[in-house]
């Protein structure tokens, strides 16, 4: 049992039961009487056994040795912190003479008067600067104007030359037109002259017409050629006011229109044109109750009669 105490596995023996100190004196006891009975028996030959004795000792309880003491290890010392030094005494403040305060006072004078130039100087360059960025973004503002002004012009000009341009293209054709209709007015005329005297024409040799024979209009034959033309009258657009416009009207022998041409413009071109679009759609003009038709009328046409 000493053996398995010795080798717990904590190294440790196991701590005595309650009531320890009683066994143990009690297993002395018996331990003692088991010698005497020993003893005795060993010398009953010697002796003569007068009386037989015979004991029984036995142990209730186990003896359990106690724990060996555990020495605790030893404390450690912890080394005493030196004394500190006796601090030095604070020296006395030596009171400032007064040239001394007189000298600090110019120093703190001069220090503000100093500060206060940078300052004068600080804003005074910060009024510039704002200044300087005013003349700036005016200067931009006035470039930026001019360079409108400048793209402007530009295209006013050049809008002036491509209106100049178109106008006068458009003069060279109205001359273009103007040539052509004539040149093919003269070729009609002379063609027909030469029809006309080839049917027999009684004019004049100096006679510059080209009908067949003189002769006027009756006065309601005005009437019937404007009854003929009007319906062919259409406006695109309103006509402001009363425009007049005249047209000599060239035909042949039987009503044929062959050629027109405006001899007093009214003023309003769009009137102009509609009169002239009209006469082209008619084609054709009424005979005159003779059954003729003159060669070369003068028709008025007013937008308002």
């Amino acid at each position: 049992m000493s053996a398995a105490l010795l080798h717990h596995p904590s190294g440790l023996r196991p701590r005595q039961a309650p009531g320890s100190l009683r066994a143990g004196g009690l297993a002395l006891l018996a331990h003692a009487l088991l010698i005497g009975a020993l003893s005795l028996g060993l010398n009953w030959r010697i002796r003569p056994q007068d009386t037989v004795v015979a004991a029984e000792v036995w142990a209730a309880v186990p003896q359990v040795a106690a724990p060996a003491p555990v020495e605790p290890p030893p404390a450690r010392v912890e080394p005493a912190p030196p004394e500190p030094l006796p601090r030095p005494a604070p020296p006395r403040p030596v009171e400032p003479t007064q040239q001394q305060r007189d000298a600090e006072i110019a120093i703190e004078k001069t220090q503000r008067e100093k500060k206060a130039a940078l300052e004068r100087e600080a804003e005074q360059k910060k009024a510039e600067k704002i200044k300087a960025d005013k003349l700036k973004a005016e200067k931009a503002r006035l470039d930026k104007e001019r360079d409108e002004r400048e793209r402007l012009e530009k295209e006013r000009l050049a809008k002036d030359r491509e209106r100049e341009k178109a106008e006068r293209l458009k003069k060279e054709l109205a001359q273009r037109e103007k040539v052509d209709e004539e040149r093919l007015a003269k070729q009609r005329e002379a063609h027909l002259a030469r029809i006309r005297g080839l049917a027999g024409a009684e004019g004049a040799p100096t006679a510059t017409g080209t009908a067949q024979r003189d002769a006027a209009p009756s006065s309601a034959y005005a009437g019937r050629i404007k009854a003929r033309i009007k319906p062919n009258i259409v406006l695109t657009s309103e006509v402001n006011g009363n425009p007049i416009t005249e047209v000599e009207v060239r035909c042949s022998a039987d009503g044929l229109i062959v050629g027109r041409r405006i001899v007093k413009p009214s003023g309003d071109k769009l009137w102009d044109d509609t009169v002239l679009r009209a006469i082209d759609r008619t084609e054709m003009l009424p005979r005159d109750v003779d059954g003729r038709v003159p060669a070369t009328m003068i028709l008025v046409f007013p937008r308002r009669e």
